[in-house]
């Protein structure tokens, strides 16, 4: 019990004192005593302010957590009131704990599978000790990961649409498996959202990341990279200059089958590529691909349809289905009409004789909400060009920048060696 006087006495001094710094090291050491006495901290945070001494309560809880839960419910209420009250300025003097902290909330809540509750927690943790909005920090992708599990991604998206320009140093450093994470999930929320322009960007950046090991996360998203690049393209882009050798070298020969499923595609024939997704069934479904492959399939369909615009003014459905190889006219009559509501292809059908006429696109740009559209887009290129231009401004004056530009290298001086960090997930 002496020990835990002395614990608060000292969280008490150095949080009045301001000596942040110190109380990390303080509280870093403590974690041994905190844990051989684990049926006294709950009397222990009710000594101490959550707004005052919030790295103390932090400390205590972080071990509470680490330790086997007999009482979850009471624990989460704790954390719940941390995290709404906490002081983030104090916070961030201890992002890496803070984070931590987070990560074995969130997975407590999927273990007990109840990842709905943690949502609203989460992101108030986000806010808490971000600086400034497009600033990614490692708790982004446990959001993004309790949004996919519960199947309720509205809360995700109001970070997933913030482009990230700064990554938030925890301990000095970034894992880059949360910055892999957080890329992947969003990528999975958007695919979800059916938004597949942005789940590919995010997919790209997840797999350009700059590797020396082989990730699995970069694996998995290389995979769904595949699948929506066909959906939204029919076909696979070139990855950017920088993508790292072992995208190339190790991660696209364990992705045969869907390079197989990749080339079926671009035959324009759904025989064929049915037969390779027949043949490739046991690893779609193992990756928990099926449901985006069936949308490729459907995509197939949809784009040889689009072909047939380019050639005919009409059309009878029992031709189009022959064509596109769809089973009967009623099928390419959904296929047509669903097309016509997502603006896909304009077109009307004459039920009475089954005949599909191809119209040209009706928009003249000529009306005011185009003219709003526009517009938006004008101020985000100026945003994004502003942006650039502070970066570029940041880089010039970087001492490690100049450093190497003078032409003095680190590796070239006496005594060095070159350091990779690496990562394997």
């Amino acid at each position: 019990m002496a020990a835990l006087e002395q614990y608060v006495n000292n969280v008490r001094s150095l949080s009045t004192q301001g000596n942040f710094a110190q109380l990390c090291e303080f509280i870093s050491k403590s974690t041994e005593v905190l844990g051989k006495n684990l049926p006294h901290l709950d009397n222990l945070l009710g000594t101490l302010d959550v707004q005052q001494h919030s790295l103390g309560v932090l400390g205590i809880l972080l071990v509470k957590l680490s330790n086997p839960i007999s009482d979850f419910e009471t624990l989460f209420v704790q954390i719940q009131e941390f995290i709404n009250s906490c002081n983030g300025e104090q916070c961030r003097y201890a992002v890496d704990s803070y984070s931590e902290l987070c990560h074995k909330f969130t997975q407590s809540l999927i273990d007990k599978k109840e990842a709905i509750r943690g949502i609203n927690i989460v992101q108030k943790a986000i806010n808490k000790i971000q600086l400034f909005p497009s600033q990614l920090t490692s708790i982004h992708g446990d959001l993004c990961q309790l949004c996919l599990l519960s199947k309720c991604f509205k809360p995700a998206l109001q970070i997933l649409d913030i482009d990230i320009t700064d990554i938030c140093k925890e301990g000095g450093q970034y894992d880059a498996r949360h910055l892999l994470l957080y890329y992947y999930y969003g990528g999975m929320i958007y695919t979800g959202l059916k938004n597949y322009e942005r789940a590919l960007y995010f997919y790209e950046i997840a797999i350009t990341t700059p590797s020396m090991a082989v990730s699995h996360i970069m694996l998995e998203a290389y995979k769904k990279y595949i699948l929506v690049a066909l959906i939204l393209h029919g076909k696979i882009p070139c990855l950017p200059k920088y993508t790292s050798q072992v995208v190339g070298r190790y991660i696209k020969p364990l992705c045969q089958g869907y390079q197989d499923i990749s080339v079926a595609y671009a035959s324009n024939n759904p025989t064929d590529l049915q037969a390779q997704v027949n043949k490739h069934q046991d690893t779609i479904i193992r990756d928990s691909n099926m449901g985006l492959v069936k949308q490729c399939i459907s995509s197939l369909y949809k784009k040889n349809i689009q072909r047939l615009t380019k050639t005919f003014m009409t059309l009878s459905l029992a031709d189009m289905a022959n064509r596109v190889k769809l089973t009967d006219p009623v099928e390419a009559e959904k296929y047509v009409l669903h097309m016509i509501e997502d603006g896909e292809i304009y077109a009307s059908i004459n039920q009475k004789d089954g005949m599909v006429s191809f119209h040209d696109n009706p928009e003249k740009y000529n009306n005011i909400s185009m003219l709003i559209k526009l517009d938006a887009e004008m101020q985000q290129c100026i945003q994004l060009d502003e942006k650039l231009q502070e970066m570029d401004r940041e880089v010039a004056v970087d001492p490690q920048f100049v450093k190497k530009n003078s032409g003095v290298h680190e590796d070239d001086m006496p005594g060095s060696s070159i350091k990779l960090s690496t990562y394997a997930m």
